[in-house]
């Protein structure tokens, strides 16, 4: 079995904490940012689990075999 990374952002709405997974577009949410990421991790194993089964892991293969990530935040005035 392959090790994978992810990116994940977790911010602040409405009183909840949302993660999302960039790479997989996946998202989830929680109480506490502690709980968003377990419960994003948890998301991001079962769209593996349905990708394998389904034999597409090959299609998100690139994105997500990369060890080395770059992000970064930005400001636009709007």
């Amino acid at each position: 079995m392959a090790n994978y990374h992810f990116t994940v952002t977790i911010w602040e709405e409405d009183g909840v904490y949302v993660s999302k997974c960039v790479e997989l577009e996946v998202a989830s949410c929680g109480d506490t940012p502690k709980e968003a990421l377990e419960n994003i991790r948890e998301a991001i194993d079962l769209y593996l689990k349905n990708a394998r089964e389904y034999d597409m892991i090959g299609d998100i293969e690139p994105s997500i075999s990369s060890p080395e990530k770059f992000t970064s935040v930005i400001e636009v005035e709007a």
